[in-house]
């Protein structure tokens, strides 16, 4: 499996595994998928600690991007990070391999702290965060609603 940084080329394998999770699943409170354009402006950040991976083995298997927590200069340091991993290749290392590339650029560029909100349950990603030294900081009880039940979201942080 190779990660790299993402390519023009992948914005629409990216968009496609990000519609399935839209539609399907509760990882993401969006319902609707988003088109390649809009992944594209993840590709052109150029603002020290945005990133955008993706991890390939002959298809692409996963994404990671970091992002501006909150548009507000004292936030500059912390990013928010996010994995997805397409259905079929979910348990195979994917979303640790993002982590294990993504984290020291964020720290190479003088992020200080990264955040991952999961929505519950999901014991996978708990055990993700957790293994890239992640720490659960609070739940946001019922914050979102998706597939006709509440969901809560719990979040974590790393300093890096």
């Amino acid at each position: 499996m190779e990660i790299r940084p993402a390519r023009e080329s992948d914005l629409v394998s990216v968009a496609a595994i990000y519609e399935r999770e839209a539609r399907e699943g509760p990882a993401t409170f969006d319902t609707e998928g988003r088109s390649p354009a809009t992944w594209r402006g993840y590709l052109e950040s150029c603002r020290p600690g945005d990133h955008f991976l993706v991890a390939v083995d002959h298809e692409l298997l996963g994404f990671a991007y970091s992002s501006t927590y909150r548009p507000k200069p004292g936030y500059d340091t912390t990013r928010e990070t996010t994995v997805y991993v397409a259905p079929g290749a979910q348990g195979r290392g994917v979303g640790s391999g993002l982590y294990a590339e993504l984290l020291p650029r964020l720290a190479e560029d003088g992020i200080h702290l990264a955040l991952a909100g999961v929505a519950l349950p999901n014991d996978a990603s708990r055990a993700l965060h957790r293994a890239h030294g992640f720490e659960p900081v609070g739940v946001m009880c019922e914050v979102g609603r998706k597939l006709d039940r509440w969901v809560d979201v719990e979040w974590w942080q790393r300093r890096l």
